[in-house]
């Protein structure tokens, strides 16, 4: 993890409000570390510039207070909503963009609200199914 942080990723103004506890377990722990490893610390790499994780970890709690899929991948800490540093849809775009052409293993990569943030999750070589979404 070179780039970013367990608090970083389970940073949430939503359970700060609400009073929701999300501290992650060991396994979700271990997950977030995959997904930076394996996705977020080789984009940023090729980035080259400060990207902002909007939301990580979510424990069931919080999930369902912010209207997350009941599957939801953010739930074991194997997904992040991401924007780059200057949050404009271009630049989220290029991203966007980015994950793709650096032939890095996702499970999926979603294009939120008309690039308003991407998320992208990583389960394990095995499991990814690469998909590509629009939401």
């Amino acid at each position: 993890m070179k780039y970013f942080t367990i608090e970083e990723l389970t940073k949430s103004d939503t359970a700060t409000r609400r009073g929701i506890d999300n501290t992650p377990t060991e396994e979700v722990k271990k997950n977030l570390t995959t997904l930076v490893d394996k996705v977020l610390d080789p984009l940023r790499t090729a980035w080259g510039a400060p990207i902002v994780v909007n939301s990580g970890y979510r424990c069931p709690a919080l999930n369902e207070a912010v209207g997350g899929s009941k599957t939801s991948d953010h739930m074991t800490g194997r997904a992040a909503d991401i924007e780059a540093a200057d949050r404009t849809t271009a630049s989220n775009a290029r991203l966007f963009a980015l994950v793709q052409s650096l032939g890095l293993s996702f499970d999926q990569l979603i294009d939120e609200s008309g690039m308003s943030w991407v998320h992208v999750s990583y389960r394990s070589e095995a499991e990814n199914r690469r998909q590509i979404l629009k939401l």
